[in-house]
């Protein structure tokens, strides 16, 4: 089986997971997971430019409006060889290196920040293979109150942002084939999430970019996995139309009602 089949069959196994709920409307698998769903609408040779990445000789990964659990997307690594960082497409859903089936993917999505250095799914990928994911915004459903409408969830400014991430190789033992994957570090919530909320991604501020990706002294790592500071934040109901990652367009960003923490 070729990487590409590969890759078309895991992202099956995971889109029909997905699709038993979403499609139907309710988010209850969307809004079970602590970040299903965001957005990537910077270019890729803005976000080389702008995270100091050699600019790619071609684009990989289009821009999305909703990005979900399965797909390919961009990541930012740091290659120790070269001493260089570098743009890279990997599979949303971390499998452990020494798994046998490629659905545990599905539960992966998210590494908790609490127990990131211990859990066995992540604990060596979180010593050795971490990475920065870049997004323009993300999506939650709302938990403390019903019903459980989608928020937007971005800066105020616009600008891009990175979550804290990290990233496996892994071989199909039947095929030989490698897949890359990756996962979203997520944590307690900020003043404002947490009206939403009892989780968010963590988002890490480029001073701490260098120290994430290995390129100076570690120091604690988790230490920077803090909520982000909400002040810099906005948060604004969207769309139901979210709920189904064949909805992509920038209509499903469309503010219904704003909040920030003024």
């Amino acid at each position: 089986m070729h990487a590409s089949t590969l890759h078309m069959k895991g992202r099956a196994v995971l889109g029909l997971a997905l699709a038993a709920v979403v499609e139907t409307g309710s988010g209850d698998v969307v809004s079970s997971f602590m970040c299903g769903r965001y957005r990537r609408t910077t270019q890729e040779e803005e976000l080389a430019r702008l995270y100091h990445i050699p600019i790619p000789k071609q684009t990989d990964l289009p821009i999305s409006y909703n990005i979900a659990p399965s797909q390919k997307v961009l990541t930012i690594r740091f290659n120790p060889e070269t001493q260089q960082r570098s743009l890279d497409a990997l599979q949303w859903g971390l499998i452990p290196h020494w798994t046998k089936d490629s659905k545990i993917a599905y539960r992966t999505i998210n590494a908790r920040a609490e127990t990131v250095d211990k859990a066995p799914s992540y604990r060596q990928a979180f010593a050795k293979r971490r990475c920065l994911i870049p997004a323009d915004g993300f999506y939650e459903w709302r938990k403390t109150a019903k019903p459980k409408l989608p928020f937007a969830i971005a800066m105020k400014d616009g600008r891009p942002f990175t979550f804290a991430g990290l990233w496996e190789n892994w071989k199909d033992p039947e095929s030989g084939d490698w897949l890359r994957t990756c996962t979203i570090i997520t944590g307690e919530p900020n003043e404002l999430v947490a009206q939403i909320h009892p989780r968010m991604p963590v988002i890490l501020p480029e001073q701490h970019h260098a120290a994430w990706l290995g390129e100076s002294d570690d120091g604690n790592l988790k230490s920077l996995l803090v909520p982000y500071p909400a002040d810099q934040m906005c948060m604004w109901e969207i769309s139901p139309r979210v709920n189904s990652p064949k909805n992509d367009d920038p209509s499903l960003c469309s503010c219904r009602a704003s909040t920030d923490n003024n």
